[in-house]
């Protein structure tokens, strides 16, 4: 089994990315971290740099967790790419992290939070960052 994790260099990610780790030291299982720039596009804020992944990379090291990173660009919606990786790793568990919106966000919510929390046939667990 492995724990999975959808990534973004964002408060959201840097969130998901932690209570990943913690959740993956605590059923002794490896970490998969998805972060998938979407496809064709010149430039993403999606894509998270070397450096800051050799970051994640030191982090998961000290807690004894063994982390497979994967950039693999997507087309489509993220949502159906992390579930599909979510079966093919037999994950046991999905992490993401979700933003806070307003009154109104959450009326619209249709995100590919929703999405994942909608379709998955597994466990997730949803974090937030902390409240500045």
């Amino acid at each position: 089994m492995t724990v999975l994790v959808g990534y973004l260099p964002t408060p959201e990610g840097e969130a998901a990315f932690a209570a990943a780790l913690d959740e993956a030291a605590r059923r002794c299982e490896p970490l998969l971290l998805i972060n998938s720039p979407r496809g064709g596009a010149p430039v993403s804020t999606d894509v998270a740099a070397p450096d800051h992944l050799a970051a994640l990379l030191a982090k998961a090291a000290d807690a004894g967790v063994a982390l497979e990173i994967r950039q693999n660009s997507h087309a489509g919606e993220f949502s159906d790419i992390l579930l599909a990786t979510a079966d093919e790793a037999g994950a046991s568990v999905i992490v993401i992290g979700l933003r806070r919106r307003s009154p109104v966000g959450k009326l619209f919510l249709g995100s590919t939070a929703q999405q994942i929390l909608l379709n998955a046939d597994r466990p997730i667990l949803a974090v937030k960052p902390p409240h500045r």
